[in-house]
């Protein structure tokens, strides 16, 4: 096909995606006409809404889907994290493009770290997933909830008297052009980071075969098996439900190698589990079932109230 159109949202973050995207597309198809397309989401309008209680939902994702089933426009550019790890019936990821700095970054006020933070210091994240491990890793920091782009949440940093900080997904403010207000880069391994995070996701329709031809030029397959590895991780373990689940997955010489994490909303709990193959559903289920064996149901119990299928 010799043109597409890209639904993204109007974020500085999600044009900046949807025009690596169209670069992608635009260098592996030479003379390929490609367009954006631009719309808000409920995520989008609604920041009141706190994220941890729309977790697995769509939040930022079904007006772009509708457009999709529409036929407005022929692929949809997100963040892979917030893209449900069950997509609506019809549609399907057509590519995973090569995946930025995975890793979680401190945005310090006055250019302090997390480590050098005062005691009783105010942090500002949307994630539970953030939250718990922050809260094991110093217990006497309080976690409060910031929505809103990244430009907004930085503009709440600045005006803010009680907050010291802000933690944000490092490979979005890179792509900002923001390095220079990071302050801290968390160890991957510490505080282990969201399945999908920092990956440029494609999603399409399954039954247009020339698009995801078109895709499967810009598709970085290292990333795809990581990537499919931790989201059916967290599929597995109940990714709907208000339970800090995370993972992380390197692939190397075409093997994988999963850290995943199910940690108790108040991070006192944690169960930690490490697992490797080189089929990405097969790891990914392998180590959701040992972090059930390994007490992980117990946490899932208590935080979404109703014991898993696993």
């Amino acid at each position: 096909m010799r043109s597409f159109r890209i639904g993204t949202r109007k974020s500085d973050l999600a044009l900046w995606q949807a025009r690596f995207v169209q670069r992608l597309l635009e260098e592996a198809h030479p003379g390929m006409e490609v367009e954006l397309v631009t719309m808000d989401t409920e995520g989008d309008k609604r920041l009141e809404v706190p994220l941890s209680s729309v977790a697995g939902k769509g939040f930022f994702t079904a007006e772009i889907e509708e457009r999709l089933y529409g036929g407005e426009i022929d692929i949809a550019v997100h963040s892979l994290k917030d893209l449900p790890t069950v997509l609506p019936e019809g549609l399907g990821i057509g590519a995973y493009c090569e995946r930025g700095d995975a890793r979680d970054a401190f945005l310090g006020k006055d250019g302090r770290t997390f480590d050098e933070l005062p005691a009783q210091a105010r942090v500002g994240t949307s994630s539970l997933r953030r939250t718990a491990q922050l809260r094991r890793l110093r217990p006497d920091v309080e976690c409060v909830e910031i929505r809103g782009n990244l430009g907004t949440r930085w503009r709440k940093l600045q005006e803010a008297d009680d907050m010291d900080g802000i933690v944000l997904a490092a490979a979005g403010v890179v792509r900002l052009g923001w390095q220079e207000r990071i302050t801290q880069f968390f160890d991957p391994l510490t505080v282990l980071s969201a399945p999908g995070q920092g990956v440029v996701a494609v999603e399409s329709l399954t039954e247009r075969a020339d698009v995801r031809e078109a895709l499967a030029a810009v598709n970085h397959r290292p990333t795809e098996l990581a990537a499919r590895a931790e989201r059916c991780f967290l599929a597995l373990l109940g990714g709907g439900c208000q339970t800090p689940i995370a993972s992380f997955a390197t692939v190397e010489d075409g093997a994988i190698r999963l850290a995943g994490s199910v940690i108790s909303l108040d991070g006192t709990e944690l169960v930690h589990v490490t697992e490797t193959g080189d089929d990405p559903g097969q790891v990914g289920e392998r180590a959701a079932r040992r972090a059930l064996d390994a007490g992980a149901d117990a946490i899932l119990r208590a935080t979404c109230g109703a014991p898993t299928d696993h």
